[in-house]
């Protein structure tokens, strides 16, 4: 009986000696890491990033072209600015020179004088859905000025259901 009873008494003694897992200081670490990845992730200093593209049914995926990004406060050619979106609104303005010398300066360092790389030409267009069309119809003139036939409009790819 005394040995029963000492192992019961070692028994409950020990048992509070086993190493305890606790979860809820490990849980706060990793969301803390989860918020500063995601944080950090998507806070880059491209400005595409804060467009707002509009949302359209396409069947075919755009092909290597020139990007012509349109946000609310400059316009950039291929990541470069050129002219300040304000300054567009202008209804005196008929054509974006700027837009025009940036054109005709990528085609002088690709080299695509040539005839079939004339017809080749493409241009796509990444205007934040704020800008109204006056202004894009501007940077499209210039784009046919300079002898880029094709341009596409950049949009958010949806379903045909819905």
């Amino acid at each position: 009986m005394r040995e029963s009873r000492r192992l019961r008494r070692m028994e409950r003694n020990n048992k509070h000696h086993y190493a305890r897992l606790n979860l809820i200081p490990m849980l706060d670490v990793l969301s803390v890491l989860v918020f500063f990845l995601l944080f950090h992730s998507f806070n880059g200093d491209m400005p595409e990033q804060r467009l707002a593209l509009p949302q359209s049914i396409v069947e075919t995926k755009p092909r290597g072209t020139v990007a012509i990004s349109v946000t609310p406060e400059a316009v950039l050619i291929q990541g470069e600015p050129v002219a300040k979106t304000p300054e567009l609104y202008d209804d005196r303005i008929g054509t974006v020179h700027e837009v025009t010398e940036r054109l005709a300066q990528i085609e002088r360092e690709t080299g695509t004088a040539t005839v079939a790389a004339a017809e080749a030409r493409e241009i796509t267009l990444l205007a934040d859905k704020t800008i109204p069309f006056k202004v894009l119809k501007k940077i499209m003139t210039s784009c046919t000025a300079s002898g880029y036939g094709k341009i596409s409009l950049a949009v958010i790819q949806k379903t045909a259901h819905g």
